[in-house]
């Protein structure tokens, strides 16, 4: 999953918002140098991907476009179903997405000094550009890709590209993802209650 949705499944929970959003950038045993709320946003979001990882729909939508982005094809599925999210907001949340992503931002600079040094680098830009809310967009989602592919190395990835492949397979794509995510919801609160309790042991 990419970042709303990451940011969706900590449901409200401020510390555990930052946690899920840094998830990425803290590698190995990391986690423990961070207050117990964030650690636990940590380790729901690793939880998070590996039920993703190997959830069928997910494997589906990976299988679609992996002969031509091989090992690329999470990259680009999270994102694509960070755009189908994004379209069937209202579906999930009273909140409207708009005021969400702002909301969001307000919170990640309240803790603006916690986040690897990556991060705090591009949520200025993140925030300024509103690629949270800009990700409703399927044309944005390819410029979005562009601009990964731009900023990692990742060379002859082709994921600049990948904004073709949405299109093609809009709706196979979507059923993949209205399949996945209400799953990866019960999921998430399952796993949430569980580590807030263990947190408290």
């Amino acid at each position: 999953m990419n970042y709303l949705a990451h940011l969706f499944l900590s449901f409200g929970h401020e510390k555990i918002m930052v946690g899920n959003f840094i998830a990425d950038k803290v590698k190995g045993k990391q986690w423990a140098d961070y207050e117990p709320d964030i650690r636990t946003g940590i380790l729901l979001h690793r939880l998070i991907d590996s039920f993703t990882d190997t959830h069928p729909a997910v494997k589906s939508s990976k299988a679609r476009i992996r002969e031509r982005y091989h090992k690329f094809s999470g990259i680009v599925t999270d994102m694509y179903y960070d755009h189908y999210l994004a379209v069937a907001w209202n579906n999930y949340n009273d909140k409207p997405l708009l005021q969400f992503t702002r909301d969001a931002y307000k919170t990640l600079f309240r803790y603006y000094f916690v986040l690897p040094a990556k991060l705090r680098r591009i949520l200025p830009w993140m925030a300024a550009g509103n690629w949270l809310y800009s990700y409703i967009d399927p044309d944005n989602i390819g410029l979005a890709l562009k601009g990964l592919a731009s900023r990692i190395n990742y060379t002859e990835s082709g994921i600049e590209n990948a904004g073709f492949e949405l299109k093609l397979y809009y709706e196979d794509f979507r059923r993949d993802f209205e399949y996945f995510f209400p799953e990866v919801i019960i999921y998430s609160v399952e796993q949430l209650q569980r580590l807030m309790i263990s947190q408290k042991q």
